[in-house]
């Protein structure tokens, strides 16, 4: 049998979970004259959300992570490639005639790659600017495109002005729909509802929470239910759920451990414990460097988040924890959430389940 369960790449098809009300929403959005911003924590499945969406819609789509981008050039360089891997260069010729700046374009015959060059000490905006024209045209010949740039609070670290110059360009464009991913909160609303901001109000925002635990829980006894019993089915899903609290990834992540687990060694009470040590045994030296690298203050609000101590600002947990004030303990808090480290819901909580257990394990 074929493990139903997949996590750590883009999933589709069987693999992806729900989120029916979010697909319909993000499909009005972007079938409409709106761009879309999404926020959610890392690993929520935002990318995979999107693409299945694309993927109903069957439109050209171009997607840029802007953590792997190191400035503008490279932005512009990124994105023409990804231009060109999806039509051919006859098709382009006429409209990449017109730029300002003619990049030279090359095939590598070792990796069947695109290579690009630019004239040195070109104005890099120019040449973002032109690839972003270019995507325009493209969608005014009848194949409107959508634009997906990932992580994109990581803009404000390639130039102090590119939010700006960017906004000018785009809301110039009708045949093009941009979708913004991003997993900081803080910033994200920063730039997208700020009213100082380019880009405040520059598309409709959409928050992306936790799968719902009853939906998720028919996901899972639906990917268990050829190995057990009705009941032993419900109580591992139950278990696996109330261990990741419904965390996408890390739910998906579990779940194939413990089929894996399920399918060699038949059913046993301690399925779901077993598969969440092994994986956090896995883990042991990333996590045990992971550590070291967090000062006494992240490391106390961290061991109290695990202790269920309540809100990491409130009085009880700071006299708990020896901490000094809550102003201590929320610049604390925001640091790991920038880091990713620890998320908020409804509570504060930590992001990875696995790394949990790790500390409370070596405490």
């Amino acid at each position: 049998m074929e493990n139903p369960f997949k996590f750590g790449t883009i999933v589709d098809g069987s693999y992806f979970t729900d989120r029916v009300e979010e697909q319909e929403k993000v499909k009005q959005v972007i079938s409409s004259e709106n761009h879309l911003i999404l926020i959610s924590p890392r690993r929520f499945g935002k990318t995979s959300l999107v693409q299945k969406v694309m993927k109903s819609l069957e439109r050209p789509v171009f997607q840029l992570n802007l953590q792997l981008v190191t400035d503008t050039e490279d932005f512009a360089a990124h994105l023409l490639k990804l231009v060109l891997r999806k039509y051919p260069m006859e098709r382009l010729k006429h409209l990449i005639s017109h730029f300002r700046f003619i990049p030279t374009i090359s095939t590598n015959p070792m990796t069947d790659g695109i290579e690009l060059s630019f004239q040195p000490s070109v104005d890099s905006f120019v040449l973002l600017e032109d690839v972003f024209i270019l995507i325009d045209k493209i969608g005014e010949r009848g194949e409107k495109p959508v634009v997906v740039l990932d992580e994109f609070q990581e803009i404000k670290a390639l130039d102090k002005n590119l939010d700006k110059k960017m906004r000018s360009i785009l809301q110039l464009h009708s045949h093009v729909n941009y979708v913004f991913l991003g997993s900081q909160e803080s910033m994200m609303e920063e730039i997208f509802e700020k009213k100082k901001s380019p880009f405040y109000h520059f598309g409709y925002l959409m928050k992306l929470d936790k799968i719902p635990y009853d939906d998720f829980l028919v996901f899972l006894k639906k990917g268990f239910c050829e190995l057990g019993e009705k009941t032993e089915v419900e109580n591992v899903s139950r278990e696996i759920l109330a261990f990741t609290r419904c965390h996408p990834y890390y739910t998906q992540q579990l779940a194939f451990q413990v089929w894996t687990l399920w399918l060699q060694k038949g059913y046993m009470d301690t399925l779901v414990a077993d598969a969440s040590l092994l994986l956090t045994q896995v883990h042991d030296m990333d996590y045990e460097r992971l550590w070291a690298t967090f000062n006494r203050t992240d490391k106390k609000v961290l061991i109290g988040l695990n202790m269920n101590l309540g809100s990491p600002t409130s009085l009880s947990f700071l006299r708990n924890q020896g901490i000094e004030s809550s102003s201590t303990a929320f610049s604390s808090l925001k640091r790991l959430s920038k880091l990713g480290y620890v998320i908020k819901n409804d509570v504060y909580e930590m992001d990875d389940p696995f790394f949990a257990q790790w500390i409370m394990k070596h405490r």
